[in-house]
């Protein structure tokens, strides 16, 4: 809910250097650089500060599975979830970002003009306009009017439900069924067609195998209707639980913004604008976070890339200087267990001549000593041997793929993985091994060993 408004130092109106509409990822990042540079800001928010991610999105979800891993009840689990998210509030807080020198307000923006706003009657002109509405729910028209759950709601279900309906097949979903399945709960999950449908199916088939043999029915059928508590799946069947739990995705609701008075386009996928963030047309207004819809590369709904779209936006707008989102696939983790984690692209997205190494974890041996040697690393490699992609589906996947993200960034080639000297025994040496095994065919072919040879001969 919304706290007290803030109110400007000017009643009649602020003109500002930047204007953030929307206190989740994107707009804090934003307007804690702009204010901490000094420059006038104004950060614009209707509900809660901090947004999705801390209130009903990454921070509750990950502290689920956390506390299920501790063996902990629902009711525990939700009391973990109360106090992660009052711990982390204070750097999300009004106070905090008025003690930099932003004036924030509670209420819902709306343009007037290209440059101008309106908040609940306070008028706003601003150099810079930035839309961080972040996004929402998307609810097939077969649930509307249904009830349901949604990731903004099922925190605060009263029981463990006896059996949860999940429809969707992204990482929410499994996330989700993942955590209720350790709970105790019966789940269900309507995965659609192809489950994880973005990631690398060698690598989501152990992630999928390892639910099931915790439980959890994934189906990889389409719903195509709903009745409360039931869903209709595409094969005629019916599956009915507690609850169902809509995880279909989300989409940018900009119905509050009037962009029509700044010319500013839109569609379900959020506000459409170039590499740099602007939106299309408009030199002054930019949106990042969720609601970003890049030309050429659609939304990409990560907390982490809401930071990366404010240093694009940064560079571009308060130092002028250059600046693009890359087209490399961001980095993303789902948050099972065994986790996945990828980086770039998959072996089917690359281009010809392209090839895959893998490296299993049955064959790493702070895997076998651990007891578990679920997983895989995979990495994808062009025609230059240079690394264009990774995956890795294990225990500790999404801490192990900041190696590959950082190679991927810095355009490296497969060499510079074989040869590091990594500590022993980790399940890092996975991908070292991998590479390794690329490098060693061509030093063990026969040419290389008649060298050898012939060197050996020499005094």
């Amino acid at each position: 809910m919304a706290g007290p408004r803030t109110p400007p130092s000017d009643r009649h109106g602020l003109n500002v250097f930047a204007a953030v509409i929307g206190a989740g990822a994107a707009g804090l990042s934003v307007a804690y650089a702009t204010a901490r540079l000094g420059l006038p800001t104004v950060l614009i928010e209707r509900g809660a500060m901090g947004g999705e991610c801390l209130n009903t999105g990454c921070i509750p979800s990950k502290t689920l599975l956390a506390a299920t891993r501790r063996g902990q009840t629902w009711q525990q689990a939700q009391a973990h979830i109360k106090a992660a998210i009052a711990a982390i509030a204070p750097m999300d807080s009004e106070s905090r970002y008025t003690a930099l020198g932003a004036t924030v307000l509670r209420g819902t923006a709306r343009f007037t003009a290209p440059t101008t706003l309106d908040v609940d009657g306070y008028k706003i002109t601003a150099k810079r306009i930035i839309i961080a509405i972040g996004s929402r729910p998307k609810i097939p028209d077969f649930c509307a009017g249904l009830p349901h759950l949604t990731n903004e709601t099922i925190w605060d279900l009263p029981n463990l439900p006896k059996h949860l309906v999940i429809l969707g097949g992204g990482p929410m979903a499994f996330e989700m069924a993942d955590a209720f399945s350790t709970l105790g709960a019966k789940v269900t999950v309507a995965a659609g067609e192809t489950p994880l449908a973005r990631e690398d199916p060698e690598l989501t088939a152990p992630l999928i195998a390892a639910l099931r043999v915790r439980g959890v029915e994934v189906l990889p059928l389409r719903a195509t209707g709903a009745e409360p508590g039931t869903l209709f799946l595409q094969d005629g069947r019916k599956i009915s639980g507690d609850h169902i739990l809509v995880a279909a995705g989300r989409t940018a609701d900009v119905s509050t913004l009037n962009l029509a008075a700044a010319g500013i386009e839109s569609d379900a996928n959020g506000i459409k604008t170039d590499l740099s963030l602007r939106a299309l047309g408009h030199k002054n207004v930019f949106a990042v976070g969720d609601c970003a819809n890049p030309q050429g590369i659609g939304p990409q709904r990560f907390t982490h890339i809401a930071g990366s779209h404010a240093g694009i936006f940064l560079r571009q707008a308060v130092f002028r200087l250059p600046a693009k989102l890359p087209r490399t696939l961001p980095v993303r983790v789902t948050y099972t267990a065994p986790e996945l984690a990828q980086i770039g692209c998959t072996l089917a997205e690359a281009g010809e001549k392209s090839r895959a190494l893998t490296w299993h974890f049955s064959e790493n041996d702070r895997a076998i000593a651990e007891g578990d040697t679920t997983g895989l690393i995979k990495l994808v490699i062009d025609k230059n041997a240079r690394l264009i992609g990774a995956g890795i589906v294990g225990p500790g996947a999404g801490e192990m793929i900041s190696l590959y993200a950082l190679a991927i960034a810095e355009r490296k080639k497969l060499a510079a993985i074989a040869s590091l000297t990594l500590p022993y025994p980790t399940r890092g040496e996975a991908g070292k091994r991998a590479a390794g095994a690329f490098y060693a065919a061509k030093l063990f072919a026969p040419g290389p060993s008649r060298v050898a040879r012939i060197l050996a001969r020499l005094p």
